[in-house]
This record gives C-alpha cells, structure tokens and sequence, in this order.
C-alpha cells in the first residue's frame, strides 16, 4: 500500500478539519488527481509547494479551493433508482397518510452535492399530482461545497448531467433549454432551496423534517464522525420521521434509537413500523 507523503497528509487534514471526512493512504491517490487543475492554475507541479502557497497571506482563499476540489460531488439524477422506486411506491403514501391533517411535508437531502438528489424528489411529487393537490412541500439540500450549492442553486445542468438518470420524457417535461444548459423549471425549483451547510454542525431549522435522506455521505467518515453526524441529523428529524442511508451504509450503534423498516433498504425510524 502506497503510504501518504507528509505534505499530503496535511492536504489530508485540511479536509477532515472542515469537513469531516477522511483520506486513508488507500485513498490518498486522489490528492493529485483531484488538485491537478490547481496545480495548472498555480503552476506548480506537488503537493509539497501546494502546502507551502498555503501559508502565504496572498493566498488566503487557497484552503477553501483545495477542500472543494477534493470534495466527492458524483451524484445524478435518480441515483440507486430502486431506492427512489421504494419512497415513490412505499414511503410517501404512508408519510401521506401521516401528514393528511397538515398537508405539508418537509424533506431534507443532507449531502445534495449539485441538487439532482433533491430534483429527483420534486419529480416523483409532481408525478403524483393526485395525491399532493394542496400540498405544502419543501425539499432543503445542503451541502459543504460551495460550488456545488451554486449550481444547484441555478438549476442548471449540462447535457451530460440532466441525461445521467432521466428518460427523455422526464428531461423534456422537467427542464427547458437555455443558451446556459438544461434549466429546472419553475415547478420544480419553488418545491427546492438549498443551502451551505456543514452535517457536523447543529442546524437551524423552524421544524423538524418528516424525512431525511442522507446517502453517500457517512462513508467518508471515521465511527466517532458517523455517530456524530447521525446524532446532528436526529436533532432535526420528526419524532416519527424517516432517513434514508445509502447503499453499503448503517446506523452501527447498539445505542441508537433508529430501527430499520426493512432490511435491504436502508431506511430508518424511531418507532416500530412495517412497509
């Protein structure tokens, strides 16, 4: 196993300190792939005069670049599709039933990356129309990254992205397009809003959500940070809530109040229940 060099290994602990997450020597062979384009854009060449340039005052926003180019945003639309087939089919008509009083639903995509994990949900609603009438519905996705806030943000997606996941039929009734790219349309981005926000932190929020997802996200971390981060993520979760953990993904603590729906799934609750 290639072991990690001492300037990677503070490139390493950059990323942990704002973010959490972690890069093993198994991992470190990212660094260099990851940071080439900085690397161009600075003209230097190694992770060594990489660090340096860090404590030069005339570099101060450096740090805040290389943690987002090392930040995994790989997501697209519908991603692990029979995972978005079980809330269509299985989980939203039982929170429907939970929630008919109200009529309002809060979602919270923790993790979104550049928002097609939360577009993806304002389809499946918009694909039941007849369910949802009169519905108040928002869907909140945060994220660490900057950049990939932005983007989602603007709703905007290239070719490429808006293809990855889509039917041409969901393509062409969700998105128009623009000289910019594909953009979301207006019934799509008044269901969504997103934000930067970091999962380690507490979050401020006016309600707690009547299901969270957050898939992908917990495998980056250490035990203590998985812990954490789920401990953040039940802070805001409806005492009859649900989460959705990724593929490969579990609550691993003997302690903790979250019960699988069912297994093979990845779905959580606090209470009892059955599909």
């Amino acid at each position: 196993m290639t072991m990690i060099s001492g300037s990677e290994r503070i490139i390493a602990n950059l990323l942990a300190s704002r973010t959490g997450q972690e890069l093993t020597n198994s991992r470190s062979w990212r660094i260099g792939t990851a940071l080439s384009g900085i690397f161009r854009e600075k003209g230097i060449s190694n992770t060594d005069q990489l660090v340096c340039m860090l404590d030069e005052p005339e570099h101060s926003h450096l740090s805040q670049q290389v943690v987002e180019a090392l930040l995994n945003n790989e997501t697209y639309f519908f991603r692990d599709r029979a995972m978005f087939d079980q809330l269509a089919h299985r989980v939203l008509p039982k929170i429907a039933n939970q929630r008919a009083e109200s009529k309002s639903l809060r979602i919270l995509c923790a993790g979104c990356s550049t928002g097609q994990e939360a577009l993806s949900l304002a389809m499946i609603f918009l694909e039941q129309t007849g369910r949802w009438t009169d519905w108040q519905i928002e869907i909140t996705g945060v994220d660490v990254s900057h950049s990939a806030i932005a983007t989602a943000r603007s709703g905007i997606y290239s070719q490429f992205e808006v293809q990855r996941g889509l039917s041409v039929a969901q393509m062409l009734a969700n998105f128009s397009e623009t000289p910019m790219g594909w953009e979301a349309n207006e019934n799509l981005r008044q269901m969504t809003q997103f934000k930067v926000h970091n999962v380690l932190h507490p979050m401020t929020t006016n309600a707690p959500f009547d299901m969270i997802l957050c898939r992908n996200v917990l495998l980056y971390f250490d035990q203590a940070t998985r812990q954490n981060v789920l401990t953040r993520l039940l802070e805001n979760l409806s005492p009859d809530g649900w989460l959705m953990l990724g593929a490969g993904e579990t609550v691993a603590d003997r302690n903790s109040p979250l019960m699988p729906v069912e297994k093979g799934i990845n779905l959580f609750r606090t209470i009892a229940t059955d599909l």
